[in-house]
């Protein structure tokens, strides 16, 4: 709706001149939900993995959190879409999956506006692209702001979509990406630390914005992106997780990315320490825990009570871990490639984009559900029940024993 007063957008503006691409300076270390001898530290890294802390320049998902999405049209290009139409590409889709994947500890809602507002520039005019460069990304930004304001109380709202028109010519969907700033911008008297920006094609990649708004709470990139831009993206964690892919067969989050979002509690994460074994039973981590109905629509349990452990955990190292969990078909999952328990690698000093998680093959010379996944090698990953896999390079040993009648998985896991 059309507000009376005055907007001042000087003080945006002039933030805008220290406009960051893909970075945002460390924020205060903010207590983490909880921290043990397995959680590790976060670094200076680009959206480290560490998680004894908690980065606070960055909102945390234990709340209801509301996000605008404004709707952005150009003088080169009429729309053809709606904007009621795009906002059904993404919602209730996107709120559906952040339901399920925090067992309704975090609910999105969006509030997209009803109507096209015109950009003063073509869109030709911004070289909108992947490798967007400063001048042009900040032009983009700075126009974007100022043509909102005037019908937007930013105060309103945690985070904030710039929705492209699809059809523009000068969109290009592959410059889809949040961005963050050195020093925030401000509109309503409140600050904005970075925003989503939409340019993707009507009908969009699934679970696109699934993806960029896990950025928005400080999850990397765990697609591997080859020197050349060619080559397979996939190699890091292949189908899981949707921070890798959000084509993937399995998108829901790692357990790792639920503990570090507050998701997961002392109760749900076994940290494995010492020389021996340990046999430890773990929950399908799609199991909704039986207390976490206060969402309206969030996912119930399929198996067992949910409070059990979901993640396991061997640390390796002052910035390495050995995380184990249990994958199976159920919630953002459904479509999973096979089912069993997951063995990964964390890094909390590697940046986003440089591995800083890598999906551990336990079948390294088979595949699985080639052209459904987005990398056949490690669909059949999971170690399944009967089966010993051995972590390259580490001293752990992981055992998978069995099965419970309520679903569970039995292990045991050697270390030393």
């Amino acid at each position: 709706m059309e507000r009376d007063r005055l907007r001042s957008a000087g003080a945006a503006l002039t933030a805008l001149a220290a406009l960051a691409a893909t970075s945002l300076v460390a924020g205060p270390a903010v207590a983490a939900p909880y921290a043990g001898p397995c959680a590790l530290e976060r670094t200076s890294a680009h959206h480290s993995e560490g998680l004894d802390t908690w980065n606070g320049a960055y909102s945390r998902p234990l709340r209801t959190l509301n996000a605008v999405m404004v709707f952005l049209s150009f003088p080169d290009s009429r729309p053809i879409t709606t904007p009621d139409e795009l906002t059904a590409d993404y919602f209730p889709a996107t709120t559906q999956f952040y339901d399920r994947a925090s067992y309704g500890k975090f609910h999105l809602v969006p509030h997209p506006q009803r109507r096209w507002l015109r950009m003063p520039h073509a869109s030709t005019s911004y070289a909108i692209q992947r490798d967007w460069d400063t001048e042009h990304r900040s032009a983009y930004l700075r126009d974007a702001l100022a043509t909102a304001d005037p019908h937007i109380d930013f105060r309103k709202y945690d985070i904030v979509y710039f929705v492209a028109d699809p059809d523009a010519p000068g969109v290009d969907s592959d410059a889809t990406k949040v961005v963050n700033f050195d020093q925030p911008m401000q509109a309503d008297g409140t600050d904005i630390r970075r925003v989503v920006t939409v340019f993707e094609r009507h009908p969009p990649d699934r679970n696109v914005l699934a993806h960029e708004t896990g950025h928005v709470f400080d999850l990397p990139d765990l697609y591997h992106r080859p020197a050349d831009g060619k080559g397979d993206w996939d190699t890091y964690v292949g189908d899981w997780d949707v921070m890798g892919s959000q084509f993937g067969l399995a998108p829901d989050f790692f357990g790792w990315h639920k503990w570090k979002l507050g998701w997961l509690g002392r109760r749900q994460v076994r940290c494995v320490t010492g020389i021996g074994s340990r046999r430890l039973t773990l929950e399908p981590l799609s199991t909704a825990p039986a207390r976490a109905g206060a969402t309206p629509g969030a996912p119930r349990a399929a198996f067992g009570t949910g409070d059990g452990a979901k993640l396991a955990v061997v640390r390796t190292g002052r910035d390495s871990a050995i995380a184990l969990e249990a994958r199976g078909a159920d919630g953002n999952d459904a479509a999973t490639c096979s089912e069993g328990v997951l063995v990964y690698r964390v890094r909390s000093d590697s940046a986003s984009g440089d591995g800083p998680v890598q999906v551990l093959d336990a079948h390294p010379h088979t595949e699985a559900c080639a052209g459904d996944s987005v990398y056949a090698p490690l669909a059949d990953a999971p170690v399944r029940v009967g089966e010993t896999f051995t972590v390259p390079g580490e001293n752990v040993r992981v055992e998978v024993e069995g099965r419970t009648k309520s679903g569970s998985w039995t292990i045991k896991v050697v270390t030393g």
